[in-house]
């Protein structure tokens, strides 16, 4: 048994639109609303809410992908993860007002986007939430996104990072431009703020020219929680530097405990604490009264999942047309082809298991992005979150639906119970911020300046 300090950490994941990681989502039987329907996001809020999870993130994407066969007709005809969503800092701002705990996660890119973007978008969220926001930092993924911003190609991935770095100094810089009481408001004297509480940001770098400070008093947390989902080589060191959660998928507990651990040194390598970030890994649960039961959800679940969908997403996420390849091509093969880009050879690699080929990978990717699925009781699938957990795969799961809000109810109402049996999840939330339930501290001046 773990020790009673260390506690699994649960977060939903989201997108405001017809598909999660499945792709079945929108034409699941069980789910019950439309995604341009309010009440199912206020639904799902409160179930997670209910189960105690830290938060919920909704994932994003800033264009429709056409890297497939050069066509966008695939996404739009079935239902990609990229062909239709709302955008998610309005969804979750309205939802600040129907919780008091759940913290509430928005993706935003550092290579579309502008510091000063952020830094007024998640104050305000900071404001309206009381402390619960989180910012997915991402970099984008392909050129269909650059286009829509006036660039015929996606910056480098590399040079993405390095954007991404000097992007965070600049938002740390303008969030701790205002000393956490510099605001006064003394209606009797008149006295607003204190300028001398208020402090210049002067920042000329490669990327950005920004002169500061910000015009806005900081919230609670003085910055959102920075969530961070990079697994090249050049994610992870961006990473090990910013993120306090790190979203990852991995297909067993030995790649799991080896994406961890990797990240953990490289954090002490930069001169953090690697007890500053928690690592949580995806699952999607069906969850039954028996494991026949749940067997046979995930099979209709499945079957509802078109492979086409795999391939466009598998294309649109790695910026490469997959459809110039026949379907019974191996991956492995791909993965060593040296007329590939690199950074996509370096993503076939991890992702192609042995005997991969496309057509497989992307019925796999159709249903669930390769993220686990884990079939059984509330007791059974506990007891393998636990296996993970204690193994020090991971500090907790990222809870990916297979439709809405059952999934995320299943969930809680089953596997949440036999977590707390075990000792291994909270039985109430200790504090009012996402920090609190995160038991993180927040990044220091000292790893901004890394």
């Amino acid at each position: 048994m773990s020790s009673p300090h260390r506690q699994i950490h649960l977060a939903g994941f989201l997108i405001a639109g017809p598909v999660v990681h499945s792709h079945a989502v929108w034409r699941h039987p069980l789910t019950t609303r439309r995604f341009t329907d309010p009440r199912l996001y206020t639904e799902v809020a409160r179930v997670l809410e209910g189960g105690l999870f830290d938060f919920v993130f909704f994932a994003d994407r800033l264009g429709v992908s056409d890297q497939l066969n050069g066509s966008r007709d695939v996404s739009f005809r079935y239902g990609s993860q990229d062909a239709a969503r709302l955008d998610p800092m309005p969804v979750v701002s309205y939802l600040a007002a129907s919780t008091s705990r759940l913290g509430l996660g928005v993706t935003r890119s550092t290579t579309y986007f502008q510091p000063n973007h952020i830094v007024r978008s998640f104050t305000t969220l900071d404001h309206l939430s009381a402390g619960r926001g989180a910012w997915n930092v991402v970099t984008s993924m392909n050129d269909s996104e650059g286009r829509m911003f006036g660039q015929p190609e996606h910056m480098d991935h590399d040079r993405r990072y390095d954007r991404a770095d000097e992007f965070l100094e600049v938002a740390l810089k303008l969030w701790r431009s205002w000393d956490a009481d510099a605001l006064i408001h003394d209606k009797a004297s008149g006295f607003f703020v204190d300028p001398a509480r208020i402090h210049p940001v002067q920042h000329k770098g490669t990327f950005f020219e920004v002169e500061g400070p910000m015009n806005m008093p900081p919230g609670p947390a003085g910055h959102p929680v920075i969530i961070q989902a990079g697994s090249s080589g050049r994610g992870r060191r961006f990473g090990a530097r910013w993120a306090e959660a790190i979203f990852t998928i991995n297909r067993d507990i030995e790649e799991a405990r080896a994406f961890r651990s990797d990240v953990r040194a490289q954090m002490a390598q930069q001169g953090r604490a690697p007890d500053g970030c928690r690592i949580l890994t995806a699952v999607m649960p069906f969850v039954g009264r028996t494991k026949a039961e749940a067997i046979a959800r995930r099979d209709e679940h499945n079957a509802l999942a078109r492979p086409e969908l795999g391939i466009a997403t598998m294309s649109g996420q790695l910026n490469f047309d997959f459809g110039v390849y026949d379907g019974a091509t191996l991956v492995a093969e791909l993965a060593e082809d040296v007329a590939l880009p690199y950074a996509v050879r370096e993503k076939l690699a991890a992702i192609g298991g042995p005997g991969a080929t496309l057509d497989s990978l992307g019925r796999i990717w159709a249903s669930s992005v390769r993220v686990p699925q884990l079939v059984g009781t509330g007791a059974e699938i506990a007891r393998e979150l636990a296996a993970w957990f204690e193994a020090e795969a991971c500090d907790g799961f990222v809870i990916s639906p297979a439709y809405l809000p059952g999934s995320f109810a299943e969930f809680a109402s089953e596997v949440v119970p036999e977590l707390q049996r075990l000792g291994l999840f909270r039985k109430t939330y200790a504090g009012t911020t996402l920090r609190d339930h995160l038991g993180l501290t927040g990044l220091t001046h000292e790893a901004v300046a890394a």
